[in-house]
């Protein structure tokens, strides 16, 4: 018997495919206890999550940098009081720095388990990931200025004079 009760032919295991026919109760008890399973997979795939992201801030150093940097992004978006399209942006795209630091740590992760040993590919999927980092992170540079840049720059012109 494989996972959940099919057979690796893609059938009902013998024992599965035998059972009488459950009861109308039964089968919505049966119901009750899938929608149970599934809210508490839920829980443990978000209990996943956490945890990742956890490994992530604890063990890489320039996922700090993107969490100081968004935060400042932050703080002077709130501070000019961008619109909302620009505040869409502007989350999407530090979703996509951050995003881009996490893979780039599981592609990592892999690449040490695979090759404990220093191979050339294995320094190629690192500098690969790595790589896009670093254009996420320019990317983010680039749209930050052209959304904060015009409105910060007034403003600071404002205080001057």
């Amino acid at each position: 018997k494989s996972w959940r009760g099919w057979d690796s032919r893609g059938s009902r295991s013998a024992n599965e495919a035998h059972r009488a026919e459950p009861s109308r109760s039964a089968r919505n008890g049966g119901l009750v206890n899938k929608i149970q399973t599934f809210l508490v997979s839920r829980w443990h795939s978000f209990g996943h999550a956490f945890h990742g992201w956890s490994y992530v801030l604890r063990t890489q150093q320039n996922a700090w940098i993107h969490a100081v940097v968004a935060t400042l992004v932050f703080l002077v978006a709130l501070w000019l009081g961008i619109p909302p399209r620009d505040w869409a942006v502007l989350i999407l795209t530090i979703a996509m720095v951050f995003t881009a630091e996490f893979i780039n740590t599981s592609i990592e992760a892999v690449v040490d388990l695979a090759s404990p040993l220093h191979h050339p590919l294995a320094k190629v999927g690192k500098d690969v990931g790595a790589a896009a980092v670093l254009i996420a992170a320019l990317a983010a540079v680039l749209v930050g200025l052209l959304i904060l840049g015009p409105p910060l720059w007034t403003r600071i012109l404002l205080l001057v004079n």
